[in-house]
C-alpha cells in the first residue's frame, strides 16, 4: 500500500489489490487474448496497462504488482511459483488455506492464502478453453495444462472442506533401466521381453516411477516399429521416430463428446501398430 499526495495536499491511499483489480477490469476491453501470449509478451502488454492505470505507483511496488498480474492473468496465480520450480512434482490444494507440494519425493506444507471461490476460479481458468465444466452439477474435472501437467479438481459437496486442486507435473525423464537398480542379467531379460513383444504390466503407487519405467522399457523397441500409444492423459515420451499418440477425452460442458480408452483401443487396431 502507498500514499499519493495530490495538488490539494490530500493524501490518497492506494492498495496493490486495487491496482490489480483495475488493470484486470481494463483487460476485458483490450483487443488481445492473454492466454494466447507467451509470458514475455504478456509482461510487456501488462506493464503498459499498469503504467496507464497507476502512473504514480512507486517502481518497486509496480514491479511486484506486475509479477502478480502476469501470474494471475497468464497462469495460475499464486500456484505459479511452484509450477516454475522444476523440483516440485505435485501441487495439492486441500481447500482454503491448506496446501502441500511434493518436492524431492517429500510432502511439505506451503502457505497459500486463497479462499474457496478463488480456488474454484483457478480450476475454471484452466478448463474453460477446453470446453469442460466445473460446477455443482459437474463437481469433478480432469484437464491438462499447456506443459502437459495434469489438473484434477473437486468441488463441494464431494469435497466438504472446500474446493480441491491437484496438479501432477509432467516431467519427461530420460532414464535407462540402470537407473532403477536392475542388474545386468535382469536387464537383458527385460530387454528380450520387450523385443519379443510380450505383454508387460507396470504397476505401482502414485509417483513410484511407472511412466519413467515405461519410457525406459520403450528404449528396447525396434526404432523401425510403428508405435501407437493410448493414454487417459498423455505422459509417455518415447524416443522413437514413428509414434502415434492417442489420448482419451472426457465429455464437454454439454455432457457429450467423450472418447474412452476402450474407444481408442478399437481405433488403434485400425492404425496398423507394430507394437
Amino acid at each position: 500500500m502507498w500514499r499519493i499526495r495530490t495538488r490539494r495536499a490530500r493524501r490518497v491511499t492506494v492498495s496493490a489489490e486495487h491496482v490489480r483489480d483495475s488493470v484486470q477490469r481494463r483487460l476485458l476491453s483490450l483487443p488481445f487474448d492473454p492466454l494466447a501470449m507467451d509470458r514475455a509478451e504478456l509482461r510487456v502488454r501488462l506493464a503498459t496497462v499498469l503504467r496507464e492505470e497507476a502512473p504514480l505507483c512507486p517502481p518497486a511496488e509496480a514491479a511486484k504488482v506486475l509479477d502478480d498480474l502476469v501470474d494471475d492473468v497468464g497462469g495460475l496465480g499464486p500456484l505459479e511459483r511452484w509450477l516454475d520450480d522444476a523440483a516440485v512434482n505435485e501441487i495439492m490444494v486441500n481447500g482454503p488455506g491448506r496446501a502441500y507440494i511434493e518436492r524431492h519425493g517429500r510432502l511439505e506444507p506451503v502457505a497459500l492464502d486463497l479462499d474457496a471461490d478463488a480456488i474454484a476460479r483457478l480450476a475454471q481458468r484452466v478448463i474453460a478453453p477446453l470446453g469442460l465444466r466445473l460446477d455443482h452439477a459437474s463437481p469433478l474435472v480432469d484437464a491438462r495444462l499447456a506443459d502437459g501437467s495434469r489438473l484434477h479438481a473437486v468441488l463441494p459437496p464431494l469435497a466438504p472442506d472446500g474446493p480441491c486442486i491437484t496438479i501432477r507435473r509432467f516431467v519427461a525423464r530420460d532414464a535407462s533401466l540402470d537407473a532403477f537398480g536392475i542388474d545386468a542379467d535382469a536387464g537383458r531379460f527385460v530387454h528380450a521381453m520387450v523385443r519379443a513383444g510380450w505383454n508387460i504390466l507396470v504397476a505401482g503407487a502414485t509417483s513410484a516411477g511407472k511412466t519413467t519405467l515405461c519410457n525406459a522399457l520403450a528404449r528396447a523397441i525396434d526404432p523401425h516399429d510403428r508405435i501407437v500409444t493410448i493414454e487417459e492423459t498423455t505422459e509417455l515420451a518415447l524416443p522413437h521416430p514413428h509414434v502415434v499418440r492417442l489420448e482419451a477425452r472426457p465429455a464437454n460442458a454439454e455432457g457429450v463428446g467423450a472418447v474412452s480408452v476402450r474407444d481408442l483401443v478399437r481405433t488403434a487396431l485400425r492404425m496398423r501398430p507394430t507394437v
